[in-house]
């Protein structure tokens, strides 16, 4: 029986530092199910799902530990089990921009939490000019199959509208060639 554990290792970038880690897991005999990678200025975060039999996932845990000590890294990490791919019937693209201000990435968010949509990756930048601040975002969604994309798009459009954001909504339904997109 397969066991599956959740890693999150941050720490200073340094060149080799994914491939050192890689190596943790493979001499524990483990699998990466998926990942996410992203550097932060001078630091690193790198996210996993890793699999192994219950023996192999002890021992990846007490080496990996050592290992993140070692190399003053923080090291998180979480059992799981019946990690399954993310629902992708309906990926939607949501880009916005505008003058930025408190609370935009909590109104967003609590929007989709409304329609059932989840946030499957989030990049955010802030840029300044004349002393203003703008943001720029872009999100990766995943819907269930039954949402109506007109109805989520108006409500979205109007909560971003809201915060004097502009922005475009592209929708990849059942992994099909076409895409409808719409700007605002």
């Amino acid at each position: 029986m397969k066991t599956q554990l959740i890693v999150n290792v941050l720490g200073a970038d340094k060149l080799g530092i994914l491939s050192l880690i890689a190596s943790k897991i493979r001499e524990s005999n483990c699998n990466i199910l998926d990942s996410r990678h992203a550097i932060y200025g001078q630091d690193f975060s790198i996210t996993m799902i890793i699999n192994g039999t219950e023996n192999e996932i002890t021992r990846l845990e007490v080496s990996l530990s050592s290992f993140c000590v070692e190399h003053e890294l923080l090291c998180m990490m979480k059992r799981t089990s019946g990690h399954i791919k993310q629902n992708i019937e309906q990926l939607i693209t949501l880009k916005f921009s505008g003058r930025d201000r408190s609370g935009i990435i909590q109104q967003i968010t609590s929007v989709l939490a409304g329609e059932n949509v989840s946030v499957n990756a989030m990049r955010q930048k802030i840029t300044q000019k004349d002393d203003v601040c703008y943001v720029e975002g872009k999100m990766i969604l995943s819907a269930p199959a039954d949402l109506d994309l007109v109805k989520f798009d108006r409500k979205l459009k109007q909560s971003l509208s809201n915060y004097g954001l502009s922005g475009q909504i592209s929708h990849q339904i059942n992994k099909e060639d076409n895409e409808y997109i719409e700007s605002w």
